[in-house]
């Protein structure tokens, strides 16, 4: 492997453009190095790599505690440390009460909305007045994990407490009728962002 070491690399006229590399040829960036914008240079922020999980299965639970909610996960291992992480997740639930979900990282949740005393912090919650229907939960979150390892993103939920039901991709009800008929699907998407 050859390998080139110089402090400046300029075209040899002013409106002269550098080429690195030919088409299908991978250009690695090893972890540590930094890539820094001086000037009008375009391409950072972009879109480095996408994954996605869909789950079109149901799940319900009548926890009061915060548990994962299976098949509802994805896992990204960023290139760079300095890169961020954007997550959306869209999941279909219903609830005989309340329904909170929680964005979490390999476990841990990522910046809670509130801890004032009194009140648990949750990324969404909402209430689905007929058992019979299903809401949304929505988020779109910027993530700095500032890490090179493989990080899972997972979606929590729970229950009011032990007397209500949370459901996810169906309603609380989950009545098999020509009326009442109500399933759906989740998903939740990482994309790498270049920093």
């Amino acid at each position: 492997m050859s390998h080139v070491k110089t402090d400046k690399l300029s075209a040899r006229t002013a409106s002269g453009t550098i080429t690195l590399g030919e088409s299908g040829e991978t250009l690695t960036v090893p972890s540590g190095v930094t890539l820094t914008n001086n000037g009008t240079a375009s391409g950072f922020g972009k879109v480095l790599q996408v994954v996605q999980a869909t789950k079109s299965d149901t799940f319900s639970t009548t926890s009061g505690s915060f548990i994962e909610v299976t098949g509802l996960s994805v896992s990204i291992t960023p290139l760079s440390a300095s890169n961020n992480v954007l997550i959306i997740y869209s999941a279909a639930f219903g609830s005989s009460n309340l329904s909170h979900h929680q964005l979490r990282r390999d476990g841990v949740e990522i910046a809670p909305l509130n801890s004032d005393a009194g009140y648990f912090s949750g990324w969404s919650c909402g209430e689905v007045n007929d058992v019979n229907w299903m809401g949304m939960a929505n988020v779109a979150y910027l993530d700095s994990p500032s890490s090179t390892s493989s990080l899972t993103y997972s979606v929590y939920c729970k229950a009011r407490n032990s007397s209500f039901i949370t459901s996810v991709n169906r309603s609380t009800a989950d009545t098999s009728s020509v009326d009442y008929s109500i399933r759906g699907a989740s998903y939740i998407i990482a994309m790498e962002i270049a920093g």
